[in-house]
């Protein structure tokens, strides 16, 4: 066997890390029960079951309702789950989606629990080991491939490679309004025979670029893959290849895919077809034989048992027919679609072993660990990583994964070692005065706001709450902080400037603020933790920094990305709430209360108070 690369043996070890640090926080412990798991966040219980059915592949699904107000913020789609009663095994499933009080999970199992409906039944996180395996064996094989091998050892390397280029400037672009930074990485993607990078930061239309680029790809005949960490992002990516007429196939958990997208979907190209009437027969045979075979209870002989047995297995063939007919279709579509789309691990669970496209495009790379990009890299030849690595980078649960660098995303290795990084330089979703502090810290003073973007009146403002007292404390659960005297500035604020709901967010880095704000404020409003609304934008937004402690202690605040995150979501009014005594210690929000007295932005609470 041939010996691995240092580096290899590293994310492999970074890998068994985050399964024991994802087993250990996801354990029913004896002793505390239920409680540690519901203050970590991790745990949904008691659910309300609202409908039962079988799914595209014939797994139960089961639709649930919360009939309490819960921290879900963890519960992202696709996240391995169990379903559990006591005193029974629990059944391993994924959460399909989750809106609000309302949900839908996928159960690994032939039929539905019998206690599925009873009280007491919980939805938990789980280890994901059906990811961890995939990136186990992605990482293993980066050397099946020479390609690959090429390329992983490229980006571990000591030296810088690939060269940036502006070859072809005599493209015909659909999309007339780029400016020229858009154009030179477009122009770049089209002759790019290597790995490429688009440095997209917040509102500079790195879509839109991505877009042309896969149009103008497509014109000279090339197949395109494009993929993204979270179904968001590959969506938002569907939508914008949909209005540019692409013909785009968007694999995987297609649940909650808007009515634009479900036509491009297996399910939605299914619709009225011939192969739907023909599951939809077989799908009523199957329960037919479901229903009879259930009638034998726990207690019956042996001519029972095994009348029960051949009906199960009957059930069981009619469903791999309902299978062999999906995937007859499925593949026709493959061969159709000039794009397909999908997250990683939904591309590596639909494409043929053998499949290999001309360029891949991974969108928001910067949230993505390193090892699901080697997952999906063996699809193509060459490929264009695009994002920002002054954003948030991927979730990662093991500290000691972390300290090991774990979380250092595979857009952050490569913009690191690969000169062919293309920077987007113009945003045109704020105001000047919104934009310019990211610009400095972040982005060298080279991100431009156009004319129409500067300033007409007070656009970005902090509210020092320094000396009012409105100090942290630990929420109900004990695992988040609040800061109720911030939440109720935050209705101050609200109400003196009579802002329209559906105008406004209000964000924290706190799951336990966002958790209180959304039992104290309007429903209308979008409130969300920082890392939930990463990739969104409203015109108005609210951020409470919760932290104020006579230590000065800020926690996550030291991670200034999710701080670059926030201050980059709005379009007109940015306001920021805060305790300078506590953060203006800080070098970086040193900077940030010095940059808001430098535009008059800086204001005391005290002047909401009165």
């Amino acid at each position: 066997m041939q010996e691995l690369h240092p580096h290899q043996t590293h994310l492999l070890s970074c890998i068994s890390l985050e399964l024991k640090e994802q087993e250990k926080r996801y354990k029913i412990d004896p002793k505390s029960g239920l409680k540690k798991l519901r203050a970590l966040g991790v745990l949904l219980h008691p659910i309300n079951v609202t409908r039962k059915s079988f799914g595209y592949a014939d797994y139960p699904e089961v639709a649930f309702r919360l009939s309490f107000l819960n921290d879900t913020s963890s519960f992202k789609d696709n996240s391995a789950i169990e379903c559990f009663i006591d005193g029974e095994d629990s059944i391993k499933g994924v959460l399909l989606g989750l809106d609000g009080k309302k949900g839908m999970v996928r159960l690994f199992s032939p039929d539905f629990p019998d206690w599925i409906e009873e009280s007491g039944v919980g939805i938990k996180l789980s280890p994901d080991q059906h990811t961890i395996d995939q990136m186990n064996l992605a990482v293993k094989e980066v050397d099946s491939k020479p390609w690959i091998k090429k390329l992983f050892s490229s980006i571990h390397g000591k030296e810088k490679f690939g060269k940036k280029s502006f070859q072809n400037s005599s493209l015909d672009f659909k999309n007339t309004h780029l400016n020229s930074s858009q154009k030179n990485a477009v122009s770049a993607i089209y002759d790019n025979q290597d790995l490429l990078v688009v440095h997209g930061p917040p509102g500079t239309g790195k879509t839109t670029t991505l877009i042309e680029a896969v149009v103008q790809k497509i014109k000279s005949g090339d197949r395109i893959l494009m993929t993204a960490p979270s179904n968001a992002a590959v969506d938002n990516f569907a939508r914008g290849l949909i209005d540019a007429g692409v013909k785009i196939l968007r694999v995987g958990n297609t649940l909650k895919v808007d009515a634009a997208i479900f036509p491009f979907t297996s399910i939605g190209r299914m619709q009225n077809s011939t192969e739907q009437k023909n599951i939809k027969r077989l799908k009523i045979q199957a329960e037919e034989f479901r229903k009879m075979a259930l009638q034998y209870k726990r207690s019956f002989g042996k001519a029972e048992r095994e009348q029960r047995s051949l009906l199960f297995r009957e059930m069981k063939k009619i469903r791999k027919e309902i299978r062999d007919i999906r995937d007859h279709f499925d593949g026709k579509l493959y061969e159709k679609a000039d794009v397909i789309l999908g997250t990683p691990i939904g591309l590596k669970n639909f494409l043929p072993k053998d499949a290999i496209f001309d360029t891949l495009f991974f969108d928001e790379g910067g949230q993505c660990v390193e090892p699901l990009a080697w997952l999906i890299f063996p699809f193509a030849k060459t490929w264009v990583l695009a994002g920002d690595p002054f954003q948030l980078p991927p979730t990662v649960l093991s500290a000691e994964a972390v300290k090991k660098g774990f979380n250092v995303s595979i857009l952050e290795k490569a913009f690191d070692k690969c000169e062919n990084v293309h920077f987007l330089d113009t945003q045109y979703r704020m105001r000047k005065s919104i934009a310019d502090f990211s610009s400095r810290y972040f982005y060298n003073n080279e991100l431009q706001t156009p004319e129409n973007q500067n300033d007409i009146g007070q656009h970005a403002v902090f509210y020092d709450t320094a000396g009012t007292g409105f100090e942290e404390r630990s929420g109900k659960d004990g695992a988040s902080l609040i800061n109720e005297g911030e939440l109720d500035l935050v209705h101050k604020i609200i109400d003196a400037n009579k802002f329209i709901d559906n105008e406004l967010a209000v964000i924290s880095p706190y799951s336990g603020q966002v958790q209180q704000a959304k039992e104290l404020l309007s429903t209308n409003v979008r409130i969300s933790t920082v890392d939930s609304f990463q990739g969104q934008e409203k015109k108005i937004v609210i951020i409470s920094l919760v932290r104020s402690n006579s230590d000065a202690i800020i926690g996550f605040l030291k991670d200034y990305r999710r701080m670059n995150v926030a201050m980059t979501r709005a379009k007109e009014q940015l306001i920021v709430i805060g305790d300078s005594s506590t953060i203006g210690q800080d070098k970086f929000f040193s900077q940030f209360l010095e940059y808001m007295e430098e535009i008059n932005g800086y204001k005391s609470a005290w002047e909401l108070m009165g």
